[in-house]
Order: structure tokens, then C-alpha cells, then sequence
């Protein structure tokens, strides 16, 4: 996981932070130096160096958010459950309510050490078998994520799996509703689609709802040991071929159409598995009927095209700065586009 210099906008009192920690985390009493990690898209993480000691530090975004999103509270108290259950959870220390402290509440957890593959292939994993383990790995360790009991573990309070699917479908129309920079055809296409093509539910698992390539962590030489899960806000319990459809959306293969590649979020590269393949893997490993898999990943696209209009509605308002986001005002309509034509 590389870090960046906290960019001025984005800046925490370091000061009130170091504070607050002074007698809460061992070796909280040293020295603190705060600095960003880079890549994400919403919550931000910082990693607090006291030198001997590492933490993780992670807040929601600036600006206003829906009282529902970027939970600190809950991504602490799913992953204080989670992580003796599933090793790839990191381990929670704290969690703050207080807003006054750095203007957001926030949690602490452990770092962990290793290789987060996002656009480029790392140097180290740029081997002709380096790419499908990866693959192997990401897919292997959500099948494993849905076969963890979540009752045996108390997270059986966490969310409503009956309706799961249509309050998702509903609920991302009404936040695509309030963050659409244009009106889009497609997107109210997609819906109706949504709606109308609906399948049966599964037995429901805990459900990740962010699970791709860039939110886990590698073993910084090994591809095919994923040692880290990250980004666990919108954590609950319901569909777990959503999250199957998620990771598919977020995919790329070099057979997508040229507009999909321009906007790829990870490498694209034929040494990567396929989403075909991907989904033979999920079936073989958890036992799962994928019947119905393009439903799911037509309704992974739809959700991106949302989060992506809200990212750019905040970029446009002036509550981040980030270069990164000026471009999706041109992503949301080939996105939303790439789900419609899917449905077809």
C-alpha cells in the first residue's frame, strides 16, 4: 500500500489526534507523523507512524454524506466481529464519535504489510503465472468470506436479507436521482430492467458490497496469498452473488470494448483470469447456483455508475480536490451505457 503526503485540503489536526491518542494505542506517547494512502475513492485512510508502532486511521469523506453512508461506527463493529473469524479482516483498536477531534468520526485499525494491485501490474507480480493466482486468490477469498457464520460470530444484527436485492435496486435509483449530473436514458433502462428481471434470493451470507481488486492486499512477493480486505462501510447481510457481480463489474479483459479499457480500474491483461472464469472458480468453491450471475453483474454497473455520480458531484462542489475525479463526468454515461447494453 504506497502513501502520498496528506494534500493540504485533506489535512487532520494532527495535533488534537496526537492527543487523543496520547494514552488510548501503545506507543501512542511517541512522536505521531501523518501521511495519506492513496488510491481510494471516498473514505479516507491515513496511516499514523509513531515510529516502533503503525496504525490505520480511516474517516468518511469531506463534505456532506448520507447518514447511512461511510459508517465508521459500523465498519468497526463488523470488523471487531469479523476479524477472528476471517484472517483477511484487519484487526480493529478504537473507534471515535466525537467529531470535534478531527471533524469526522473515525476508527483505528492495524496495518498490514503488502501489495495493493491497482492500475499497473507491480513490478514483482508482472510474471506470466503472477496474474491468474491473483485472480485465483480474489475470488477463492469472497467464496471464503461467504461461508463465514455470521450468527456463530454476532453479526446476525447487521441488515435485512429479505428485500435485500430490490431495496439495493431502489435505493441506488433514488441516490442516482440526487447525484446525476444529466439525465440518462440508459440508467432508466437499467432500472426498469432491474425491476422487472429480478431472481430468486439465496441463502444469505455477510455481503462485502465494495469487493474488487484494489480494496484487498497481497503478500508482497507471494500473488497468490491475499493477505487484507479492506474498505468493510457498507458490510451486511443478503445477497452473495452481488458481490460476485461487483467484482465482475469492476473487472477488465482485453476483449471489452475500447471505451470499457479507457476506463479500467485495474490491468488489462490477458494473464488475468476471465470473468467467465472467475465465476466458474465462485461456483466450484462455494457451491453456489450463478445461473442468474448477468442480473447480478448488471446490477454491479448500475450501483458504479451511482457511486461514481456521487464522487463527481462532490468533486464539483469543491468538497475534494482530487485531479482524479474531473474525468468521471465522461465515465458515468460509458458505464452506464456498458449496464444497459448487458441487459440485452
Amino acid at each position: 500500500m504506497d502513501t502520498i503526503q496528506v494534500r493540504p485540503d485533506e489535512q487532520l489536526n494532527e495535533s488534537a489526534l496526537a492527543d487523543y491518542l496520547y494514552d488510548k494505542l501503545p506507543g501512542a506517547s511517541q512522536a505521531l507523523t501523518v501521511r495519506q494512502f492513496g488510491g481510494g475513492a471516498a473514505n479516507l485512510t491515513y496511516l499514523l507512524d509513531y515510529g516502533h508502532y503503525e496504525y490505520v486511521l480511516r474517516r468518511p469523506p469531506l463534505g456532506p454524506v448520507a447518514p447511512s453512508a461511510h459508517d465508521m461506527g459500523r465498519e468497526y463493529r463488523v470488523l471487531s466481529q469479523l476479524h477472528p473469524a476471517f484472517a483477511q479482516a484487519p484487526q480493529t483498536f478504537l473507534f471515535c464519535n466525537e467529531p470535534e477531534i478531527i471533524g469526522a468520526p473515525f476508527f483505528i485499525m492495524e496495518r498490514r504489510h503488502g501489495t495493493v494491485v491497482r492500475r499497473e501490474l507491480p513490478l514483482q507480480f508482472n510474471t506470466p503465472e503472477a496474474p491468474r493466482a491473483l485472480s485465483l486468490a480474489l475470488v477463492d477469498t469472497l467464496a471464503d468470506l461467504h461461508a463465514v457464520d455470521y450468527a456463530a460470530i454476532g453479526l446476525g444484527h447487521i441488515g435485512k436479507p429479505d428485500g435485500f436485492i430490490l431495496r439495493q435496486v431502489v435505493g441506488w435509483y433514488e441516490r442516482w436521482n440526487n447525484a446525476k449530473p444529466d439525465d440518462l436514458p440508459a440508467m432508466e433502462n437499467v432500472y426498469a430492467w432491474l425491476c422487472e428481471q429480478q431472481p430468486p434470493a439465496s441463502s444469505p451470507t455477510l455481503v462485502h458490497n465494495d469487493y474488487k481488486l484494489d480494496n484487498v492486499m497481497f503478500r508482497q512477493n507471494d500473488p497468490s496469498q491475499l493477505i487484507a480486505v479492506f474498505d468493510w462501510d457498507m458490510c451486511t447481510l443478503g445477497e452473495p452473488l452481488a458481490d460476485l457481480g461487483t467484482l465482475l463489474c469492476y473487472w477488465s479483459q482485453p476483449d471489452d470494448p475500447p471505451a470499457l479499457q479507457a476506463v479500467a480500474m485495474m490491468p488489462t491483461d490477458d494473464r488475468f483470469a476471465s470473468r467467465a472464469e472467475l465465476i466458474a472458480r465462485y461456483a466450484a468453491r462455494s457451491g453456489r447456483d450463478v445461473s442468474h450471475i448477468r442480473y447480478y453483474h448488471v446490477l454491479g454497473l448500475y450501483r458504479l455508475v451511482v457511486i461514481l455520480a456521487q464522487i463527481y458531484a462532490r468533486y464539483q462542489r469543491g468538497q475534494t480536490k482530487d485531479a482524479r475525479f474531473a474525468q468521471f463526468g465522461a465515465v458515468i454515461p460509458i458505464m452506464a451505457q456498458a449496464a444497459a447494453d448487458l441487459t440485452k
